[in-house]
């Protein structure tokens, strides 16, 4: 891009939005490309808008300052698979697990997966 990129390009950028509740009330919603870039309300709705504040803020900022702007991070860069080598022991207990459940090892894993980065998000 051959012109310079200025607040209302960064604007309109789709950075991604992450909304969680606050411990002591009310919610928190952050723009994790943007470190720093958060902020807090009683309500989801007023959390939306205050976020956009928040990220015209720190866009400003930058720009006046020099700094570096990081873009949204594409979904294609992620194709939702990966590889991971574990012990036998512990396949074989997520493969029991998974029937007792009567899910496939595959969904369960996930399950165990997205649970556990829910669990450590609410204690960071």
């Amino acid at each position: 891009m051959s012109q310079q990129k200025n607040l209302e390009y960064y604007m309109k950028l789709p950075y991604r939005i992450v909304l969680y509740p606050a411990q002591e009330g009310g919610f928190v919603v952050e723009i994790p490309e943007l470190p720093g870039c958060l902020t807090q309300a009683d309500t989801i709705q007023e959390a939306y808008e205050m976020i956009e504040d928040a990220k015209r803020a720190w866009i400003e900022t930058a720009l006046e300052e020099g700094m570096d702007i990081p873009e949204p991070q594409q979904n294609d860069d992620y194709s939702g698979r990966f590889v991971v080598r574990i012990p036998r022991s512990l396949h074989r207990a997520l493969a029991e697990a998974a029937e007792r459940e009567n899910v496939s090892l595959n969904q369960y894993v996930v399950y165990q997966l997205a649970r556990s980065m829910a669990t450590a998000k609410f204690k960071s």
